[in-house]
């Protein structure tokens, strides 16, 4: 939850410059607040930077008050977004079933989501994590196409704590996470505590594809190195 329109047609004018000496193969996504889509949707056309909403519900409309549907979205140019990310399970009741609903209806509607999967501090020192990542997936991706799909692992333990999971800890996770699907090209990014001064060691990780960034993603400089991580 940052940054107003304003504050985000700044944040473009100092970003999408910072791009030219980007690889052409590296896919850059921004997902932002709801009141933000609709100015970058315009300031990103033509662009190599692809538009991405923070949730979305599972019907088309309804008397959802507060909530936001896949044709909302799609009408602006969004293309991907966030779907169970540990905040939304941790403080707004997002369940395994509620994450499987919006997954299919974010496909339903042409939009590619991001699922966020990952383990609490407490899971983790009770040996639960791969019990647990194990459980997420097999109720988050009912009956979702693992065609049109990104998996982020994010550690809710390593978020915002200035803690980064160990990275060869997770290339294994994410590694597991592989193993558990039917369709083993799909995305699976990395989130928690993502910075410019560990983003190369974390893309070394041979599991890894991509990464799922936090706060390091608030300035611009500091995004485009992740981006452009040797």
């Amino acid at each position: 939850m940052f940054k107003t329109q304003a504050e985000s047609e700044e944040f473009l004018q100092g970003f999408l410059p910072t791009l030219q000496e980007t690889p052409q193969e590296r896919e850059v996504v921004l997902c932002v607040p709801f009141t933000n889509l609709s100015v970058l949707s315009k300031n990103l056309d033509g662009s190599r930077v692809h538009l991405g909403a923070q949730n979305v519900h599972w019907e088309e409309s309804g008397a959802y008050t507060g909530e936001i549907s896949g044709p909302m979205l799609t009408e602006i140019g969004v293309r991907y977004v966030i779907i169970g990310h540990s905040e939304r399970r941790q403080f707004f009741g997002e369940t395994d079933q509620t994450v499987n609903l919006r997954l299919k209806a974010a496909q339903r509607y042409g939009l590619t989501p991001i699922l966020c999967v990952g383990e609490t501090k407490h899971q983790r020192d009770a040996g639960e994590t791969e019990l647990l990542i194990t459980d997420q997936l097999e109720k988050d991706l009912v009956d979702v196409d693992l065609e049109n799909l990104v998996i982020a692992y994010e550690p809710i333990w390593a978020i915002g704590t200035g803690y980064t999971c160990e990275f060869t800890e997770a290339n294994r996770v994410v590694k597991l996470i592989r193993s558990q699907l039917s369709n083993s090209n799909v995305s699976i990014q990395y989130g928690g505590s993502v910075k410019p001064n560990n983003i190369d060691e974390i893309m070394a990780q041979p599991e890894i594809d991509g990464v799922l960034v936090g706060g390091a993603s608030l300035e611009p400089a500091s995004f485009t190195r992740i981006i452009n991580y040797k």
